[in-house]
């Protein structure tokens, strides 16, 4: 399996995919940086002038609604639809859903209306929109639980992969369920680190020719794998994001099988642990599917 995931990082590095970013003020540089630093290479725009132009040109867009405002909203709404139009994978970033109605309302108005390949969240913002009740701090999450099965009829029921980052990463399309525990502590004291990730997910989609669960998977194992070496050489957050950017640069299929090891793959014991409190477990069928993503 961790062939597979390095494959895609490879591509990305050959093929330098360009992800048109719809982000916010606060995380526009972190964001570039980090695609640049990972073979990517990022366009940013504020001009729904443009948005036929750069959704035909991009290889894929990310919609982050963490500094919203109206102008925006109406932006979104158009380099989405044009997305959806050229084909191209369209992905959300629902940062802070759940903190205040504004939020909760376009985030509903984009799930209504576009076609998203790719949704990714903090556990707080997933539970939320699953229906789960988590909860959203700020734009910060304060659940340290994601309800499995909510979260996996979430996926069903938008059409979407979706991905909920934290102390343990997870991936579902509605059947299968993955998980990877690569990652550092240190990403929670970078500002724009999630939000980054996200534009990241959108790269490795971009490449992965409809494999979108394997390519979000791949994108959370690396960035993970990336934030361990530039840990073990840092003293601190500060040191942690300019060795993060070289990490993302320098890893290699070494590097990356030794900090994801044993680390990345299906989440059998998570799902029975929660499922008796909202679903039944899988069934066998389910698990069998599964099988597969145990193969190295």
């Amino acid at each position: 399996m961790l062939q597979q995931l390095w494959d895609l990082r490879e591509k990305v590095r050959q093929e330098r995919p360009l992800v048109y970013n719809l982000t916010n003020n606060v995380v526009t540089n972190v964001t570039a940086n980090i695609l640049l630093a990972a073979g990517a290479r990022p366009i940013m725009s504020e001009g729904a002038a443009e948005a036929e132009a750069l959704a035909r040109a991009a290889d894929a867009l990310v919609l982050n609604i963490g500094t919203l405002h109206t102008r925006q909203i109406t932006y979104f709404l158009k380099a989405g639809s044009y997305a959806n139009e050229y084909g191209k994978p369209v992905v959300l970033d629902p940062v802070g859903v759940g903190a205040t109605p504004y939020r909760d309302i376009t985030v509903k108005q984009l799930l209504g209306e576009l076609k998203l390949t790719l949704i990714r969240g903090n556990y707080g913002e997933i539970s939320y929109l699953a229906g789960s009740g988590g909860i959203v701090d700020g734009v910060d999450t304060a659940s340290t639980e994601l309800p499995l099965e909510s979260f996996k009829k979430f996926s069903v029921d938008t059409g979407a992969i979706v991905a909920a980052t934290g102390k343990k990463d997870y991936v579902t399309d509605g059947q299968m369920l993955l998980a990877s525990e690569t990652g550092h502590e240190w990403l929670q004291y970078v500002t724009g680190t999630g939000c980054a990730l996200t534009s990241l997910m959108a790269a490795f989609t971009a490449v992965a020719q409809e494999e979108t669960l394997l390519a979000a998977t791949a994108a959370v194992a690396f960035y993970g794998a990336a934030a361990e070496k530039a840990a073990a050489k840092s003293k601190g957050p500060g040191s942690f994001a300019v060795k993060f950017i070289d990490a993302l640069y320098n890893l290699d299929f070494k590097d990356f099988r030794h900090y994801s090891a044993g680390k990345v793959q299906p989440a059998y014991e998570d799902a029975a642990k929660t499922a008796a409190e909202e679903e039944p477990q899988a069934d066998e069928s389910e698990a069998a599917v599964d099988e597969k993503w145990m193969e190295d």
